[in-house]
């Protein structure tokens, strides 16, 4: 049986991507201009897009058409790129660390291999966390602004299981979830993976724009908000006390749950109170230590409603029964003797030096940050293309994001996220003059 026309148009269409004769930026027609070019439907034109869409070969820009994409840059460029070359410097992944954490982590295992509850943590532990762990996390929550008992926090692995476990826990797939225009590419995965409807809501510069998401709760039945009040990933906005107020009123009125992303707020001294504590009823708090301490120490917490907290042990009974007792161990045990803290400091500090030399380096440019975060985030103009500077810049050993994984928008903005954490300080200075080389020449000339 012949294959149906488009699929014919199709392959045409990738093997010119493919082969190089049509290159990375070249608009191509219009649905209509294409469908009257080959005697077609403007439906089935929609369909040929749709399926070079999927398949990585072009991206659509709403108001400004179908565009080729640069095959040399990983479709996903973001949360779902493979693993950084070895011979490559990583601005796309942030991972954190400072000089002697492996040594603390040496020590920590030493004192776990002779403390006298080592048995136990060889054992099942409870589903949402030992109490004397949870009791660990209050007590942290409370340097944080937020008071809570112990039997409204659950332990995880990581924040991104928190959040997984907050939205299997709370919505149900077709549901509506606000969230920012540009946002965590995590919480994209999930709204994806469970087949939930995220409606984008645009930015401003402190923060999302509560005129339109209080139109969006009045005119559909929006079940959760998610945000990041405190250091915003990738824009590093601080939302203002009275936004917040305003947003909490807003949750109140329409009654979406607010499910808030606390992942980087601890590079930010003293920040307004996090959402958890004003409207501890309505907000699931989402944490961890991944970033303040260490990636690969995969402890999260949640902080919930009372009602909630049941279904939140059964989400994380489904997902992975319990989190791993011995790292859990250590990470409390610094929570309690003040490591967590200290290493917060720092990292602080090590921030401020890291987004310093960014200015100095991309001075000129359109960063968009905050000065104790550890990315900033570099708009385009709208004639460039992100994707030709970020293969650009992988053929120089960088790999940089696009604002692909973080666009809920129909709309992708021409941007890359520059991650500044994860290679030295002399490495760093040297890399982001290559980067501002490339985007001087590629979309700044």
């Amino acid at each position: 049986m012949a294959a149906p026309r488009y699929k014919a148009l199709v392959d045409a269409f990738a093997a010119d991507i493919r082969t190089g004769r049509l290159a990375a930026g070249v608009r191509l027609p219009t649905h209509r201009a294409l469908a009257a070019r080959e005697g077609i439907a403007v439906v089935t034109a929609t369909r040929v897009y749709a399926e070079l869409e999927a398949m990585g070969l072009v991206s659509r820009e709403q108001g400004r058409g179908t565009f080729v994409r640069d095959i040399a840059v990983p479709a996903g460029h973001g949360i779902d790129q493979q693993a950084v070359a070895t011979d490559a410097v990583d601005l796309n992944f942030n991972c954190p660390s400072l000089p002697g954490q492996a040594d603390l982590l040496r020590r920590a295992l030493r004192e776990a291999a002779t403390s006298g509850d080592l048995e136990s943590l060889l054992r099942y532990q409870p589903h949402r966390g030992r109490p004397q762990d949870r009791a660990s996390v209050a007590r942290h929550l409370v340097r944080r602004g937020i008071t809570a008992d112990a039997d409204r926090i659950l332990i995880t692995n990581g924040a991104q299981h928190g959040l997984a476990v907050t939205v299997m826990a709370a919505l149900d797939a077709g549901d509506v979830v606000a969230v920012d225009a540009l946002t965590y590419p995590g919480f994209k995965v999930l709204a994806h993976a469970l087949r939930l409807d995220p409606e984008p809501i645009p930015t401003t510069a402190d923060g999302p724009d509560l005129d339109a998401l209080e139109r969006l709760c009045a005119t559909r039945p929006v079940r959760a908000i998610y945000t990041m009040p405190t250091l915003h990933n990738p824009l590093g906005w601080v939302m203002p006390a009275a936004d917040r107020i305003r947003l909490i009123e807003i949750a109140r009125r329409y009654g979406p749950l607010l499910i808030e992303d606390a992942s980087y707020a601890y590079l930010v001294e003293n920040p307004p109170p996090p959402l958890a504590a004003t409207a501890p009823d309505i907000t699931v708090h989402v944490s961890g230590l991944s970033k303040s301490v260490a990636t690969g120490l995969r402890v999260g917490f949640v902080v919930a409603p009372p009602s909630m907290v049941p279904s939140l042990e059964r989400a994380i009974r489904a997902t992975t029964w319990n989190t791993p007792a011995l790292t859990t161990a250590i990470a409390c045990r610094w929570l309690d003797d003040g490591t967590v803290d200290r290493l917060e400091a720092r990292k602080r500090d090590d921030a401020e030096a890291r987004q310093a030399i960014a200015g100095q380096e991309l001075a000129g440019l359109p960063l968009i940050g905050h000065p104790s975060s550890y990315f900033t985030w570099l708009p385009l103009p709208d004639d460039a293309r992100a994707d030709r500077l970020t293969a650009t810049l992988a053929r120089r050993h960088i790999s940089v994001a696009t604002a692909e994984p973080f666009t809920t928008s129909a709309r992708t903005p021409q941007a890359i996220r520059l991650a500044l954490g994860s290679t030295d300080l002399d490495s760093l200075r040297s890399t982001l003059r290559t980067v501002r080389r490339a985007a001087v020449e590629d979309a700044f000339a």
